[in-house]
């Protein structure tokens, strides 16, 4: 097979923080495919066709790219962020597994790109500067009830935390809903950082205390970071440093 795969991440949204493996698997390509907004990231340009799809059609868009490198196109699977990191990298491989034989010896490659809650981190300092996981919130591919326990034992765990997807027009109630929660089993002091539209010119970051968060803080354009209880903030002109110590008393 001479065709190839590459499942790739954009970043946040900035072309700066676009790694140079990825411009490059870009100038390579005869197709991309993936979500809408994330393809018109993509410049047009000869030779090269872009497949949108819909935000919900992840296990269709990988099948199609896996024909079309098994029938030697040169595809790339784009993602904002990280491919890996709740995104395409996983569907590809599921697609893998339950298609023909033939498709586990094609030329597939997954490259690595800086994800939302990297950037939202890099921006305000180093709240996750110690141990932390990442939830997403939205229930398009896992129930509810799952999600609330991973976040309570999370929580109890005193991880620091970033949730993606917190909240959108289809499901307003999911991140009050976490809100609640952290209020059962966090101080009202805990910090937590909103991050919208990071690395791009509508970036809007704010740092509160979980006495003051309120759900209508976060969008689906939002990664929300929540401090362990040792994360600190420090005050100064203009936004604050916001970061999670490296050591843990004894």
């Amino acid at each position: 097979m001479t065709g190839s795969l590459v499942i790739a991440g954009l970043g946040p949204g900035d072309a700066a923080l676009v790694t140079p493996e990825v411009t490059q698997a870009l100038a390579r390509a005869t197709d991309v495919v993936g979500y809408i907004p994330y393809v018109r990231r993509v410049p047009a340009r000869p030779g090269l066709t872009r497949h949108e799809t819909d935000n919900r059609e992840e296990l269709d868009r990988a099948t199609h790219a896996l024909q079309m490198a098994e029938a030697g196109r040169h595809v790339v699977v784009v993602s904002s962020g990280d491919p890996g990191v709740f995104a395409m990298a996983a569907a590809v491989f599921e697609a893998v597994e339950a298609g023909p034989k033939a498709w586990r010896d094609l030329d597939i490659r997954v490259l690595p790109g800086i994800t939302a809650m990297l950037a939202a981190a890099a921006h305000i300092g180093a709240p996750l500067g110690h141990d932390f996981c990442a939830i997403n919130l939205s229930d398009n591919l896992k129930p509810q009830a799952l999600i609330e326990k991973r976040l309570r034992l999370a929580l109890e765990a005193d991880f620091a935390i970033a949730l993606y997807n917190p909240r959108s027009r289809a499901r307003p109630d999911g991140f009050g809903h976490a809100l609640d929660l952290m209020r059962q089993i966090c101080a009202p002091s805990r910090v937590l950082v909103f991050a919208r539209a990071v690395s791009t010119p509508e970036e809007e970051i704010r740092v509160a205390r979980l006495a003051e968060a309120s759900p209508e803080m976060a969008d689906m354009r939002t990664v929300v970071l929540i401090g362990s209880s040792a994360t600190r903030i420090i005050a100064r002109d203009g936004a604050p440093f916001v970061y999670t110590p490296r050591s843990v008393p004894e």
